[in-house]
């Protein structure tokens, strides 16, 4: 199958851990209707680990928990279809899961045939207890492979964490998605160190292989299974506009039955969610004078910021309707009170007599550039501004 856009849904790991059961899934369909959600685009229903019993059955197939799940996968992924949503399930390419359940190593077959009989759209594939003897690429091409020929289209997310040089191999197993980093808490210190890791890696993030930054905390207020010190209103908008912006697939990990209204306005902002669903799916890029460093200027893995500390990071993305999605994002602890980029960070040059028209995505409040320079307004500490810049005649 191919994957045109960042796949978008929710994932039960970041609230609820193992504490997961079958009428709280369906309740969170429920919830992902009622709320706007599904509307907005969010589609994937995902149970992650600690579904399963502990042994497979006689026939070596995995069991769904009975005390949790007493109708079985069948049964639940029908009610998630009949909502008009789409059903994600876990498994892992080692021995055991995480959370030390069995996992698919050398059942890679048997679960995918198992998956598709469920009627499962959507597989998150871990990388815990994994044979060391195994290459990591041929563990991740033995489920790509099983699910190709498993008789239904099933997403496949691999969750590797980045490591092995996942992303120059990841394409190579089929994979629609590739988580790139760690585990995701909910602090801004998890959200800053994810972000440090990823800006310098964009080229490994397109289309039907999107680059995973991890599950979203957006609404989690240090609460649930990776609940930490929680953020505030301005960390959890820039996390989202971040993810957004980077083309990262956006899965929810807060109570959806239970959000604030801060929450939905983060969540449900289709003006940003356009940005990060673009048909075109085009890579950011560093719309920075102080950080821009051709690719091949660095080694592979050459720490990039260790030499560029961040401060305001400034990012920009062609839209496939000729649109520029600018984004301001201040890693600072302290307020930004000027950030503009010049038009040829952007490509447009004073000759060709164009400049931009700013839309604030957040406020829906429409600007004008200063003499040709884009201008951010003052920029809270943690905070965030993104824009829809669109070309027209200078004037």
């Amino acid at each position: 199958m191919f994957v045109q856009r960042p796949p978008l849904g929710w994932n039960t790991w970041n609230t609820y851990g193992a504490k997961i059961n079958e009428k709280l899934v369906m309740e969170s369909a429920d919830a992902m209707v009622e709320t706007g959600l599904a509307d907005a685009g969010y589609e994937y229903v995902v149970i992650d680990d600690c579904w399963a019993l502990h042994e497979r059955d006689e026939n070596g197939r995995l069991v769904p928990d009975p005390e949790k799940f007493p109708h079985g996968m069948k049964y639940l992924a029908d009610y998630i279809h009949s909502k008009g949503l789409k059903f994600g399930m876990y498994s892992c390419a080692g021995y055991l899961t995480c959370a030390r359940y069995p996992a698919s190593y050398d059942y890679e077959w048997i679960d995918a045939r198992t998956f598709a009989e469920w009627g499962v759209d959507f597989l998150k594939y871990d990388f815990c207890y994994h044979p060391v003897s195994e290459k990591s690429d041929i563990l991740y091409k033995r489920m790509g492979l099983a699910l190709a020929n498993c008789g239904r289209d099933i997403l496949f997310s691999a969750c590797s964490w980045g490591s092995d040089h996942t992303r120059q191999w990841i394409k190579e197993t089929g994979a629609n998605m590739w988580r790139s980093t760690g585990d995701i808490n909910d602090s801004w210190a998890s959200i800053k160190l994810i972000a440090q890791s990823q800006l310098p890696v964009q080229e490994y993030n397109a289309p039907n292989c999107f680059n995973d930054m991890d599950m979203l905390v957006v609404g989690m207020k240090g609460s649930g299974n990776v609940g930490l010190t929680g953020c505030s209103f301005e960390e959890y908008r820039f996390h989202f506009s971040l993810w957004a912006m980077m083309n990262s697939p956006l899965m929810i990990g807060c109570d959806i039955r239970n959000m604030d209204e801060e929450t939905r306005k983060i969540l449900l902002n289709k003006e940003v969610l356009a940005v990060n669903q673009d048909s075109a799916g085009n890579q950011p890029y560093f719309a920075n004078s102080d950080y821009y460093t051709p690719n091949e200027a660095r080694r592979p893995d050459e720490p990039f910021f260790r030499e560029y500390p961040l401060r305001m990071v400034k990012l920009a993305k062609l839209l496939d309707n000729g649109d520029i999605a600018i984004g301001f994002f201040n890693f600072m602890d302290e307020p930004c009170e000027d950030a503009v980029i010049t038009p040829d960070m952007i490509g447009l040059p004073l000759s060709s007599g164009r400049t931009v028209e700013l839309t604030d995505l957040w406020t829906g409040e429409v600007l004008r550039t200063d003499n040709g320079i884009i201008r951010g307004r003052a920029c809270a500490a943690h905070g965030c501004q993104m824009y829809r810049a669109k070309v027209v005649d200078r004037k």
